[in-house]
């Protein structure tokens, strides 16, 4: 993208303690989405938009939990509301909002009919948890296996070891996905579905249509594929992150969690741009 007067102006992030927060009109998508106090035991003393900063910051920049800056909450308070919202499912809430919100504005219909699925490899350190070999990308650790719609937004994930094949972790997933997208049928996928197991699976677990989509096979050098691309566009997203640059967790729990904190930034920034 080059830069202009008016693309400047539009992805300017001045104001804000850092580039990582959010801004007015994002916080207003965000704000209606967190829970409200309790009525009852001890009032709530931190301002939830400088939790949510602190999370942003710590995504944006891949830091550890201890070296989060003096000025946000203390460690241990942003890390429990963190726990809170991974465990309790609002960030999933908070991520299918904002999708049906963008798809609106797209001017499409809120739930989606058709998405594209993809996996993604990435090396894990030695906090430890699950980790697997990929042959085919010669790494050792997780797989962000993820799906999105027909524009690139994400509607399920999920993080296994590297050493499952894709057919194989395709049921799971799409099945995680049934509940909160019914209209989801229709997956575009790549050779590495292609498989009479898979098309089994899948028949198990409802009526899913897997249309697989190849490179042609008189291509040379680089090619845009029909569909595909925009799955490789939110990886590309969800990688400008720096807390995506590895699976730096030891959990899966906390791997799905970061994963949906990226394209919650994501989409807040687009859904928030004038």
């Amino acid at each position: 993208m080059a830069w202009t007067a008016l693309t400047r102006k539009r992805y300017e992030r001045s104001g804000g303690r850092y580039a990582s927060d959010a801004s007015d009109a994002e916080w207003a998508l965000i704000a209606p989405l967190l829970p409200a106090p309790r009525r009852v035991g001890r009032p709530r003393t931190t301002a939830l938009r400088d939790v949510f900063d602190a999370i942003l910051s710590i995504a944006t920049t891949g830091c550890q939990w201890r070296m989060l800056p003096n000025d946000f909450p203390p460690v241990s308070t942003v890390r429990r509301y963190f726990y809170d919202w991974r465990n309790n499912g609002l960030l999933h809430e908070m991520n299918r909002h904002l999708v049906a919100a963008a798809r609106r504005a797209e001017g499409r219909a809120a739930h989606p009919s058709a998405g594209v699925i993809d996996s993604q490899s990435v090396k894990t350190t030695e906090s430890g948890g699950v980790r697997g070999y990929d042959a085919a990308k010669r790494i050792n650790g997780r797989k962000r296996h993820i799906v999105t719609d027909t524009i690139g937004l994400l509607v399920g994930l999920a993080v296994h070891g590297a050493n499952i094949q894709d057919r194989d972790g395709a049921p799971d997933l799409l099945k995680s996905i049934s509940t909160a997208y019914p209209l989801l049928r229709h997956v575009f996928a790549d050779g590495g579905y292609a498989e009479p197991k898979l098309n089994g699976a899948l028949e198990k677990i409802g009526r899913w249509t897997l249309q697989i989509v190849k490179r042609s096979d008189t291509a040379q050098g680089f090619e845009v594929i029909p569909r595909r691309w925009v799955i490789e566009r939110t990886l590309a997203w969800l990688g400008r992150c720096g807390r995506m640059a590895k699976d730096w967790e030891k959990t899966i729990a906390s791997a799905e969690a970061w994963l949906l904190i990226a394209h919650i930034r994501r989409v807040t920034r687009l859904l928030a741009r004038p």
